[in-house]
C-alpha cells in the first residue's frame, strides 16, 4: 500500500544563472581554503589546525615536563571539540609538530615512534605520547588573560610553513630564533628599517637539518626584500683518510625535508647506470647522527669533482623556496618581506601587552572594589553579623546600610566564616596600597606608547636569551658559503664513464660511434647512396668541434652521439646547422691549438682553439663568408710556412707571419686565382720539408730547396703543383 505523500510548502524559487552560483561557490571554498587550511597566521605563524592541538594540549594540563599522554586521547579531544576533520590529519598535524628535523623549534615532544629522517611513518596513534614543550608554553602564555590570539615566540619566521591554497601557496623555510629577535630589537629602536638592513643579524634561514647555503648575498638580500626567492642549499660533507693513501668522502648534514633513505637510493642507482664514473660505492652508516659515506673510485679521484658530480644529479643540493604568503593581521593574504613579517609579530606582542595589562587593571580595580567592601565589614563586623542573622535578604540590608556595591556585599557574603578573623585592617590596607601603586603603573603603560614597546623590548629580550647561540637548541646550524668554482668541462666529464671510442661520419653526414679503437672500418654499412666519409678516435668524455661550409664551428659530445648499432643519426639532430651547410671538419676539442682556416675565394687568418668553442646549437661564426663563396679548408697551425693549393693546381709557399691572428672575420688573401678558388691549406716547418699524402695513402716528401719555385709571398698565383701530386687537390693533412 502506497504511502500519502504530503506535498512541499510553496517556496519562493530564484533562477540563478549556473556560471555564476558556481563562481560565487568556488570563491567560498578558495577563501575558506586560504583562510582556515592552507596560510600561515602572521602574527603566530599557526594554521588553524596547529592551533587548535596545541589548545587541546593545554586543557589537557600537557605542560613541559608534566607527564604525557597518549596521542589517541589529543587527537580525540581536538577533533571532538574543535576541529572538523578526520582523527589521521590532527595526528599528521602534530606528528609534524614534534618532528626535530622539520620543526627548526618543535612546539610538540612526542614519546614513542614519531617518524624519522628516512621517511618512515610515526608508530599509529594509539602507541605513543605527547606534551607540549617550553616553545608552545610561550606562544600559549596569557591566554587565559584576555590575550586571545597565541605569539609570544617568532613562530612564523623560525619554524618556517608550507601551503597550497586555491590560486596560491606558501613556503617559508624555519630561521633561528635569537638572530630573529635581534633583527626585532632593532625594529623597535628604528620602526623605519628596511629587510636588507635586518640582515646583519638575520643572515639566512637556519635548518634543523642543517647543510651550508651556498646563494651569493645579494640574492639572499633580494629575496627577502621582495618575500619571494630561494635558497641553494648543500650537504655538508668532509674527507676521511684511510691507510695507504686511500680516502673517503662523509656526509654528515643534508638538505631540509630530503629523506635519507631515497638519497641514498638514488645514489645507488646512478652507480649502477654508471652515471657516476668518479664514485665506487655508497654506505648509509648512520646511527642517531646522519653519516653517509661515499667511497671514490680511486684515490687520484678529485673529491670537489666528486661531490660536485653528487650536488647535480641527488638532491644533496636543494633549491628551497621562499614565499613568505601570509595572513596578515589574520585575514588579508599577502606576500610580504623581512621586515613587514617581524613589524607584524611585534605590532601582535604589543596588542597582546595592551589586552593583558588592561585585564589585569580589571582584576585590580575588582580586588580594589572587594577590599573596600572588607574593609567597612571589619570596621562593621557586629552590625554586618546582626544583620546577615536577622534578615531573610541580608544583601539589600547590607547594600542600604553601609552604601555598598552588589560585588562588595556578594564577597562579605560568600567569605566564610573562619576568614572574618583574618580581617584585619593592617592587612587590607596594604594589599589596598600595593594593588593602587601597582594599579598607577598599569595606567601609565597603558598610557604610554613608549613603555609599550620598552615592555616588549623585554620581552623579546627574555626569548633571545632562552634559545640564544650558547644553548643546545639556539645555536646555529646552517652555515653559508660561496659554492667552489670548477671548470664546466671537468664537471661534465665527471658525469660520464671514460672510454675509447671510434667516431665514424658517413659522406652524408649520418654520425655514429663504435666501442674501443676500431681500425678495421670494412665491415660498417651505410644507407643507400652513402659511404664512409671519415673516422678519428676519441673517448667518451670527448667534446668535438665541427667546421662548416658556412663559417661556423659547432660544439658535440661524444657522450651524447648513438652508438655503433644501425646507421647513427644525422649529425644535425644535435646541432642547428643550416640545410644548405656541409661539414668541412670534425675533430675531437684538445685546447691550446691554433688552425688556418680559409674560404673558397682564398681568404683566411689563423684563429684560436679556444675562440672556436660555442656554447649553443646554433654554433659560433667565426670565418665570415657570404654565398656562394664558403669556407673550404682548416689546418692545424704547425710550423713556420704555410701551404695553397688551388682548384687550379697551383701551389704557393709562404711565411706565416704573413697571415694575421684574429676571433673572428674574413681575413686576408691567401693566393689568388684567376678562375676557381681555393682547395686546401696546410703548414709545416721550413726545417723539416714538406710531406703530402696522395689518394692512394703514400706518402711524398720535398725539403725547402726542392721546393724553392713555389716559394713565395701572401696573395701570389702560385705555380702547378709537383708531379705526383694527387689529383684531388688535397694535402690530406688537415687538423692534426
Amino acid at each position: 500500500m502506497g504511502k500519502t505523500l504530503i506535498p512541499p510548502e510553496p517556496a519562493e524559487i530564484h533562477e540563478v544563472m549556473l556560471r555564476d552560483a558556481l563562481e560565487e561557490r568556488y570563491l567560498q571554498y578558495a577563501l575558506s581554503t586560504i583562510m582556515h587550511r592552507a596560510l600561515p597566521d602572521a602574527r603566530d605563524g599557526l594554521k588553524p589546525v596547529h592551533r587548535r592541538i596545541l589548545y587541546g594540549m593545554r586543557l589537557l594540563n600537557l605542560n613541559p615536563g608534566g607527564i604525557p599522554k597518549k596521542s589517541a586521547k589529543i587527537v580525540g579531544e581536538v577533533m571532538g571539540s574543535y576541529h572538523p576533520h578526520g582523527d589521521q590529519a590532527i595526528y599528521d598535524a602534530m606528528v609534524r609538530l614534534a618532528q626535530d628535523f622539520n620543526s627548526r623549534y618543535p612546539l610538540v615532544d612526542g614519546q614513542g615512534n614519531f617518524g624519522n629522517i628516512d621517511g618512515d611513518n610515526p608508530a599509529a596513534m594509539r602507541y605513543t605520547e605527547a606534551r607540549l614543550t617550553d616553545v608552545a608554553r610561550l606562544l600559549l602564555d596569557g591566554i587565559d588573560e584576555d590575550a586571545v590570539e597565541l605569539g609570544g615566540f617568532p613562530n612564523l619566521l623560525a619554524n618556517g610553513a608550507q601551503g597550497i591554497a586555491v590560486g596560491m601557496a606558501t613556503s617559508i623555510p624555519p630561521h633561528n630564533a635569537a638572530e630573529l629577535c635581534d633583527a626585532a630589537l632593532h625594529l623597535i629602536d628604528k620602526p623605519t628599517a628596511k629587510s636588507r638592513a635586518l640582515l646583519k643579524w638575520v643572515k639566512g634561514p637556519d635548518f634543523p637539518t642543517g647543510g651550508i647555503v651556498v646563494d651569493s648575498k645579494e640574492s639572499i638580500a633580494e629575496a627577502y626584500a621582495t618575500g619571494r626567492g630561494s635558497f641553494r642549499t648543500r650537504a655538508k660533507w668532509h674527507q676521511e683518510e684511510g691507510a695507504r693513501g686511500t680516502w673517503i668522502v662523509v656526509i654528515t648534514e643534508i638538505p631540509w625535508l630530503v629523506q635519507k633513505s631515497r638519497l641514498v637510493e638514488k645514489i645507488a642507482e646512478l652507480l649502477i647506470e654508471k652515471k657516476l664514473p668518479l664514485a665506487d660505492d655508497v654506505r648509509d652508516e648512520s646511527a642517531e647522527d646522519i653519516r653517509l659515506v661515499i667511497e671514490p673510485k680511486s684515490r687520484t679521484v678529485d673529491p670537489e669533482l666528486l661531490m660536485e658530480s653528487l650536488f647535480r644529479l641527488t638532491e644533496l643540493e636543494s633549491r628551497i623556496s621562499l614565499n613568505l604568503n601570509v595572513l596578515v593581521k589574520g585575514r588579508i593574504p599577502r606576500v610580504i618581506g623581512l621586515a613587514e613579517c617581524l613589524r607584524d609579530w611585534l605590532d601582535h606582542l604589543r596588542d597582546v601587552l595592551v589586552r593583558r595589562t588592561n585585564y589585569r587593571k580589571q582584576q585590580i580595580e575588582h580586588r580594589l572594589e572587594v577590599l573596600g567592601g572588607y574593609l567597612i565589614a571589619h570596621l562593621n563586623i557586629d552590625r554586618v553579623i546582626k544583620i546577615i542573622r536577622s534578615e531573610d535578604e541580608p544583601k539589600p540590608a547590607l547594600i542600604k546600610a553601609f552604601k555598598l556595591t552588589e560585588v562588595q556585599v556578594d564577597a562579605i557574603l560568600n567569605m566564610r566564616l573562619r576568614n572574618l578573623r583574618r580581617l584585619e585592617e593592617m592587612e587590607i590596607r596594604t594589599e589596598e596600597k600595593n594593588l593602587r601603586s601597582e594599579l598607577k603603573d598599569i595606567k601609565t603603560l597603558l598610557g604610554s606608547e613608549e613603555q609599550q614597546w620598552s615592555k616588549v623590548g623585554e620581552q623579546v629580550r627574555k626569548v633571545r636569551d632562552m634559545f640564544g647561540p650558547k644553548t643546545l637548541l639556539g645555536k646555529r646550524r646552517t652555515h653559508f658559503a660561496d659554492a667552489p668554482e670548477h671548470d664546466l668541462a671537468a664537471i661534465e666529464e665527471a658525469f660520464v664513464e671514460r672510454e675509447p671510442v671510434t667516431v665514424v661520419v658517413s659522406d652524408k653526414g649520418w654520425v655514429r660511434t663504435l666501442k674501443g679503437q676500431v681500425s678495421d672500418l670494412s665491415g660498417l654499412t651505410f644507407k643507400t647512396d652513402d659511404q664512409l666519409g671519415f673516422a678519428f678516435f676519441a673517448e667518451t668524455t670527448s667534446k668535438l668541434l665541427l667546421f662548416a661550409t658556412n663559417g661556423k664551428f659547432y660544439s658535440l659530445d661524444v657522450a651524447k652521439l648513438p652508438g655503433g648499432r644501425g646507421h647513427g643519426e644525422p649529425i644535425r639532430m644535435f646541432i642547428d646547422m643550416e640545410q644548405d651547410a656541409a661539414i668541412v671538419s670534425l675533430f675531437v676539442n684538445s685546447g691550446g691549438r691554433k688552425f688556418l682556416i680559409a674560404s673558397h675565394e682564398g681568404q683566411g687568418f689563423v684563429v684560436n682553439e679556444d675562440d672556436c668553442v660555442g656554447n649553443t646549437r646554433k654554433g659560433k661564426q667565426v670565418l665570415n663568408v657570404e654565398m656562394p663563396n664558403e669556407a673550404r679548408a682548416i689546418a692545424t697551425v704547425a710550423g713556420d710556412t704555410v701551404a695553397v693549393i688551388g682548384e687550379n693546381r697551383k701551389m704557393l709557399l709562404f711565411p706565416i707571419d704573413q697571415v694575421p691572428e684574429m676571433a673572428r672575420g674574413r681575413g686576408v688573401r691567401l693566393q689568388k686565382y684567376r678562375d676557381g678558388g681555393l682547395s686546401d691549406v696546410a703548414t709545416f716547418d721550413s726545417g723539416e720539408g714538406f710531406t703530402w699524402k696522395d689518394s692512394a695513402g703514400r706518402e711524398f716528401a720535398a725539403t725547402m730547396k726542392e721546393l724553392s719555385e713555389w716559394r713565395g709571398t701572401r696573395a701570389d698565383a702560385g705555380r702547378l703543383s709537383p708531379k705526383g701530386f694527387p689529383k684531388s687537390n688535397k694535402f690530406g693533412r688537415g687538423v692534426e
